[in-house]
Formats: C-alpha cells, structure tokens, sequence
C-alpha cells in the first residue's frame, strides 16, 4: 500500500498554483468571446481568385461594417462584425463583386444579437448549478454521507476552476473564443470528475468509515486498489483528444484542448484533491 496522502500539501502546492495563474489570467486578460455569447455576425465568402486581406479589409469600411476580424485563406474570406442584417450582406457582396471583379458566393451568415448572447450566459451557468446540485443530492443519498457529496463537489469546482483559467490563458495567447462547444467541454468534465471520483469513494466505504482513526489507511489502500484503473482509463481517452488535436480540424481543436484539460485535471483531482478533502472532514467530524 502506498501512502499517497503523506504528500497531501504538495496536491495542495500543484492545484494553487494551477488555478492561482487561471485566476490571474481571468482578471487581467479575461476570455475572447465567440458571437454565441457577444453578439455579432459571421460571414464567410468563396471568391474564384485569390483576394488581399487589406483589399477586403478597405471594402468592408467603404461598406461602413464594424469589422471584428478579417481572415483571408486563398480564396476563402472570412469576416466577424457587430450585427448587421441579410440587406446589408448583399450590398457587401455586391461590392466584393464590383470591386474585386470576381465572382463572390455566400458559404454562411450567421446573426446572433446581444439578447441571445447574455441568454446563452445564463443557461450556461444555470445549467451548472443544476448539475452542481444534482450531483450533491445523489451523492448524499448513495453513500449516506454529507461529507462523500461535499468533497466531490469541492473537487468538481477545483476541475472547473482549472479548465476555465487555463481557456482564459489560450484565450489570451493563442486567440480561443468561449462559445458553446467550450460549454460543452465544461460539462462534460464535470460528469468526468465525478465518476472518477465515486470509484475511489466506493472503495472507501467497503472498507468502513465508522473508525475515524482508520480512515487514512483506508483512503490510501482504496487510492493504492484503484490509481491504475482510474490511470488506464484516463490515457484510452487522452490517446483519442490528442489524435483529435493533431489530425482534426482547427474548428474544434480549442474544443478538444478543453476536453484534454479537463480529462487530464478530472484524473488528477479524484485521488489528490477530493479524497484528501474527504479525510479531513471525515477527520474533523471525529
């Protein structure tokens, strides 16, 4: 049996520092937002010659567009601005047009407003709590203990914490936007922590928690029985997002790094975060 709580203040030391530099980054620099939560409008246009960015960039002002981001991939031209409606598209294309002398096909128009936008917000987060919450009141009745639910969930909001602070660093440093698939990603780790987590706790109740001095040597033959199960597990799906990562599209690459960020943070959390947490309170109610 390996005594893996003995280091219980390095855990500490790894998960302070990690969601420490996700904090800083959040309130220095904050996220980049996708229109899914800003509001704006996505345009993206197929023209049959190879166009400048700058060319395209003087068009869309002369066209009085509040331009966000201007991308141009060969023959691809993609556009992200403030709201504007499907009149204003087609005075825009009929300039690419006039101005490039080229032919100018409409691939996607897509307009969400700021209304929409702050509503996605809000059942982003309302729809966390009720996760939250669900996962607190099974958690009570599975395994008859406050204390088995609240150290999931001190868990689960330290995998949060670090999948957030860290898409607030790739916000900042390599340009990823929140929008839903980030949503995603998010509940998804969530789910993972927690089952993660109600192995290790299952194998801690077979052994009993009635003798609160035992409970050390519990958790840790129960971290000891299961770390390579909980290991093996994690790497089949560490394997497939880094596969993703590589060979996959750039639209859902930030997608799968959150993805990555939360299998590999769930795996880290159940054994060093939560199960410390649950021995400390489990210690204190002695």
């Amino acid at each position: 049996m390996i005594n893996f709580l003995k280091y219980r203040w390095l855990y500490l030391l790894v998960s302070t520092v990690v969601i420490g530099a996700g904090i800083s980054s959040m309130v220095v620099w904050g996220f980049r937002y996708s229109i899914d939560f800003a509001g704006g409008t996505n345009l993206e246009y197929e023209i049959n010659k190879n166009i400048d960015q700058k060319q395209a960039g003087n068009i869309l002002k002369e066209n009085k567009v509040e331009v966000l981001t201007v991308q141009v991939n060969k023959n691809k031209l993609i556009i992200r601005s403030k709201t504007f409606d499907e009149k204003k598209e087609l005075e825009i294309r009929k300039d690419l047009d006039s101005k490039l002398k080229a032919k100018t096909t409409l691939l996607r128009f897509e307009t969400v407003g700021p209304v929409i936008g702050k509503e996605t917000i809000r059942k982003t987060l309302i729809a966390s709590l009720i996760a939250m919450v669900g996962i607190l009141l099974y958690m009570s009745f599975a395994f008859k203990s406050f204390y088995f639910a609240a150290s999931a969930i001190l868990a689960l909001i330290h995998d949060i914490l670090v999948v957030v602070g860290t898409y607030s660093l790739l916000s900042h440093f390599f340009g990823a936007e929140v929008d839903l698939l980030f949503v995603t990603a998010l509940l998804t780790t969530m789910s993972f922590s927690v089952h993660d987590t109600i192995v290790i706790f299952d194998k801690i109740r077979e052994y009993g928690t009635a003798d609160k001095s035992e409970i050390e040597n519990y958790a840790n033959k129960a971290l000891t029985e299961t770390l390579i199960r909980s290991l093996n597990n994690s790497m089949t799906i560490i394997f497939m997002l880094l596969a993703l990562i590589l060979l996959g599209g750039s639209t859902i690459r930030f997608f799968i790094i959150a993805l990555l960020t939360g299998t590999i943070t769930g795996t880290y959390s159940s054994p060093f975060v939560a199960t410390p947490i649950l021995v400390w309170l489990l210690k204190r109610k002695k």
